[in-house]
């Protein structure tokens, strides 16, 4: 049985993310102020919107891969906590 190791999500991935989703909300927050204009707008709108569910659920992922690393780590910390208290004997006599 093979484990496998998952990688970390990059810092340049994680901004990379993060600005996407900054870039597509104020895509948004334009198009609605420009929308009763015309067509034109309104397919500006559209793609941003289109832009913004896509970067979101980039963004969502990296969250959650950070949060899943850090679980991990904290799980394998606990177990060699939970280790040492077990093979502890306070009423040791010591020779």
């Amino acid at each position: 049985m093979t484990t496998q190791i998952q990688r970390p999500t990059t810092a340049a991935f994680y901004a990379q993310a993060a600005i996407a989703f900054g870039v597509s909300l104020l895509a948004v927050a334009v198009g609605v102020v420009y929308l009763p204009v015309g067509p034109w707008e309104r397919a500006f709108l559209a793609l941003g919107v289109l832009f913004l569910v896509s970067s979101s659920f980039t963004l969502a992922k990296c969250v959650r891969d950070r949060q899943e690393v850090q679980e991990l780590t904290h799980r394998v910390d606990q177990a060699r906590v939970d280790k040492l208290l077990t093979e502890h004997d306070p009423l040791e006599l010591k020779k």
